[in-house]
C-alpha cells in the first residue's frame, strides 16, 4: 500500500466517525426541543472530533504498541472532553465566564509538550503530568480570584470538576509510563 493510500485511509476513518457522531445531535434535534444546535455548533464539533481523530491516527500510525495507542487515545479523549465541556457549559460558572478561557492553557501545554517530547511515551508521561499541574494551578487561581462566588459555581463544584480532569490527566500519564516501560523492554530484547 503506498503513502497516498495510507494518508487517504488516515483521513477516511476519522471523517466517517465524525459524520456518525454528528448524526446523534442532528437526529436528537428532530425529536427533542432540548437539543438546539446551530450550524456553527456542528462546524465546531466537527472540527474538534475530526481533529482529535486525525491526531490519533497520525500519532499512532508508526507504533504497534497497544499500551501507547491506548494512552494516546485516552489523553486525546480527555483533552477533547475538557474543551467540549468548557465550551458547552463552562467549568466555572457558565460557558460565557472569561475565566474558562484559561483551560485552553492546559491543551496548549499538551500540544507543546507532545512536540518537545517528540511523541515518545516517556516524554508524554511528563507532558500529561504538566497538564494535570496546569489544571490544578487554574483551580487554585479560581479560588484566589473569587470564582467560587460566581453563580452556578461553588467550592465543591470547582473541586469536583477540576479534580475529575486532573485525575484523567494523571491516569493518562500512568498509561504513558506503562507504555514507556513496555517500549524499553522491547528495545532491551531487540538490543
Amino acid at each position: 500500500m503506498n503513502t497516498e493510500q495510507n494518508l487517504s485511509k488516515a483521513f477516511t476513518y476519522p471523517a466517517i466517525a465524525t459524520g456518525l457522531l454528528l448524526l446523534i445531535p442532528f437526529i436528537a434535534m428532530k425529536f427533542s426541543e432540548d437539543v438546539v444546535w446551530t450550524l456553527s455548533d456542528f462546524i465546531l464539533a466537527g472540527i474538534m472530533i475530526f481533529g482529535t481523530g486525525i491526531t490519533y491516527t497520525l500519532v499512532t500510525r508508526k507504533s504497534e504498541e497497544m499500551a501507547y495507542r491506548v494512552a494516546v487515545g485516552f489523553a486525546l479523549f480527555t483533552g477533547l472532553f475538557l474543551i467540549w465541556s468548557n465550551l458547552a457549559v463552562g467549568l466555572i460558572g457558565s460557558e460565557n465566564n472569561e475565566f474558562n478561557s484559561l483551560y485552553f492553557l492546559v491543551i496548549g501545554v499538551g500540544i507543546m509538550g507532545a512536540f518537545i517530547a517528540r511523541f515518545k511515551a516517556a516524554g508524554l508521561m511528563l507532558t500529561l503530568l504538566a497538564m494535570a499541574a496546569t489544571q490544578a494551578i487554574i483551580t487554585v487561581a479560581a479560588f484566589f480570584t473569587g470564582m467560587a462566588e460566581v453563580p452556578e459555581s461553588s467550592v465543591y463544584e470547582i473541586l469536583a470538576v477540576n479534580g475529575f480532569f486532573i485525575t484523567l490527566f494523571v491516569v493518562a500519564a500512568m498509561l504513558f509510563r506503562y507504555a514507556a516501560q513496555e517500549e524499553s523492554q522491547t528495545n532491551e530484547e531487540e538490543g
